[in-house]
């Protein structure tokens, strides 16, 4: 048997693909149920603690953010090697979910907030990125870049054709964030043919001030790094914002197709793979 501290893994595990590192941090996928563990923990001290949102009983009680899509997701980690070989070394996460797996659970998360069949309808290999976050200590551009090459090696290795999911921004005031969700609205929305609209009765207009009036500079200052590297990446957004009062957000459908994903991320996959 392998041992990562408190991780026991059979002799012939083969990672999906090697770690990739960059200094002291690396990016791999979760190995045992320990590590999913700390990406909860991480995940529960991020969304609860620092941004507010409302745990049920049994979130605070275990002081984990946990459902059951994480039974059926791959857990994309960052880790910090001065901390460890195990579970204490998680900084940052990416819950990854493909079509098979979100099938065995009756869909992806996304569909609670948004009409996703348009993207369902695709006949390539789908997949959602969720419950993303980094430890407050972490959140550099090097640790973002380090989270996109770990997904840019699993779409290589999965041959994954469309990525979609749910981003963030803080609040549950769409009025505060008239000129954010304006400004996506008008100069990134979806094509239609793979574009999600937020489900009727959650759906909360984007268009909240004139076209003329957002000035696109001061929009992007404002939105958060999440969403500037979907944008980055080519990523598109769907049609309506969605209030998710639990965890204090108001929530845009992203789209990426990962044949713009920059060339950057599988040039370095490649090079650390060779």
């Amino acid at each position: 048997m392998t041992q990562i501290e408190d991780c026991i893994l059979p002799e012939d595990t083969i990672p999906l693909f090697p770690e990739l590192r960059t200094g002291n941090l690396g990016v791999r996928l979760a190995a045992c149920p320990q590590e999913i563990d700390a990406v909860q923990a991480l995940r529960y001290r991020v969304f609860y603690e620092e941004m507010g949102a409302h745990p049920d009983a049994a979130t605070a009680r275990t002081e984990r953010d946990r459902d059951a899509y994480d039974t059926v997701a791959d857990h994309l980690l960052v880790v910090d090697h001065t901390l460890g070989e195990g579970p204490e070394s998680v900084v940052g996460t990416y819950r990854l979910i493909q079509r098979d797996s979100a099938a065995r659970i009756g869909g992806f998360y996304s569909a609670g907030e948004y009409d996703i069949s348009r993207i369902e309808a695709n006949p390539g290999r789908i997949m959602e990125l969720g419950r993303s976050c980094v430890d407050g200590g972490y959140r550099s551009r090097a640790v973002m870049q380090l989270l996109w090459r770990g997904i840019a090696a699993y779409v290589f290795l999965h041959k994954i054709d469309l990525m979609f999911g749910c981003a963030s921004l803080p609040g549950i005031d769409p009025d505060a964030l008239e000129m954010e969700l304006t400004y996506l609205y008008y100069n990134h929305l979806a094509p239609p043919g793979v574009r999600p609209r937020a489900l009727p009765h959650r759906y909360i207009e984007m268009r909240r001030l004139d076209r003329d009036s957002v000035d696109a500079r001061v929009a992007l200052n404002k939105l958060p790094p999440l969403i500037k590297g979907y944008l980055r990446l080519g990523g598109f957004v769907g049609d309506g914002a969605v209030i998710d009062a639990d965890f204090n957000t108001t929530d845009v459908a992203v789209v990426v197709q990962t044949d713009l994903v920059t060339d950057k991320y599988y040039k370095h996959y490649e090079r650390d793979t060779r």
